[in-house]
């Protein structure tokens, strides 16, 4: 993991970040509608986390983006302490190298720091690999989602207390 760096998405990262997550989604056999696939959001990410208690990152490998994650308020909830980790996707090349686990930290921490007591994310029940991180770092899964976050593709949610 030595030529793996995490940093805070800039303008010109746009286009790739948006290829990586289709691409991952597309491969993860992810339905098109109800899911981050067809998001407005996903060709302007760094304008989209470019505000206050928002942040996304993406994870680079020798120069090359290969995933990212980000930090937004949760949408349509009426408690704003919520947070949701959005969009966290990776290339095969980055997985099994703790790159999830460091990303997800690396979010979790500016979260705290933005003073949100609970992030909550939306995920597919079959994305195991995924789950079993959430579940490392202590997410818990949940009944039903919570907020509006059109996702309503996404089958399985999941909170965890900052």
């Amino acid at each position: 993991m030595n030529d793996i760096k995490i940093r805070a998405i800039q303008s010109k990262d746009n286009t790739v970040i948006a290829s990586v997550i289709r691409e991952v989604l597309i491969e993860m056999g992810v339905p098109k509608v109800g899911t981050a696939y067809e998001d407005k959001s996903l060709d302007s990410m760094y304008e989209t986390y470019n505000y206050s208690r928002m942040k996304y990152y993406v994870v680079e490998e020798e120069g090359r983006i290969i995933g990212g994650a980000g930090i937004a308020p949760l949408e349509g909830e009426v408690v704003k302490d919520i947070c949701e980790l959005q969009k966290m996707y990776f290339l095969p090349q980055a997985r099994g190298k703790g790159v999830g686990y460091k990303m997800i930290n690396t979010c979790l921490d500016f979260a705290k720091e933005q003073g949100y007591a609970k992030c909550y994310l939306e995920t597919m029940p079959y994305m195991e690999s995924a789950r079993k991180l959430y579940k490392k770092v202590g997410f818990t899964p949940l009944e039903e989602p919570l907020g509006d976050t059109g996702h309503y593709s996404c089958q399985a949610w999941m909170i965890k207390d900052l």
